[in-house]
């Protein structure tokens, strides 16, 4: 009788740990199809999700001659959903003068698949940046890649989509 006893609660520790693997693949799998699911429904990043005005905010330093500055931005961004961006308006302060108006402005961006890519604000004139966009394109995350054409610097900020 007590073997009879430990036979059947080792058969029901085995069959408890049996239900709690199978159940823990099935979580996993169905987990992963929704992450195949999301994919499949447009999760894939292009240039065609950035559109709309985005309010972009950065901050860093100029160099000047071996001197740092500190600057801020803060600019309309209004990406067009083909690679082209405008500048409706915008600001520029270095050193806590005001310096560049940057209105007007014409720029392009590029976006792969894993939601990496570049933006050039103003090609020739402005640094470059890299940009990271974010879930549903809600907001674009950036760091300069390249000195401006007045000074070396670096920064770093985040777009904002405004309400349509």
């Amino acid at each position: 009788m007590i073997m009879k006893t430990k036979l059947v609660k080792s058969i029901t520790s085995y069959l408890l740990f049996a239900c709690a693997l199978v159940s823990l693949v099935a979580a996993m799998a169905l987990g992963t199809s929704a992450t195949a699911g999301a994919a499949a429904d447009g999760q894939v990043c292009s240039v065609h999700m950035l559109r709309g005005l985005y309010l972009w905010t950065f901050d860093g330093f100029e160099n000047f001659g071996g001197n740092f500055a500190p600057k801020a931005i803060m600019q309309g961004l209004q990406f067009n959903g083909d690679g082209t961006t405008f500048n409706p308006f915008g600001t520029v302060n270095i050193g806590g003068t005001i310096i560049i108006d940057a209105t007007g402005g014409v720029g392009t961006y590029t976006v792969n698949p894993d939601c990496t890519g570049t933006l050039s604000p103003s090609p020739g004139i402005a640094p470059t940046f890299n940009i990271y966009v974010g879930p549903g394109a809600k907001q674009v995350w950036t760091i300069q890649t390249s000195p401006d054409s007045l000074a070396p610097g670096v920064s770093r900020g985040t777009a904002t989509r405004l309400p349509e």
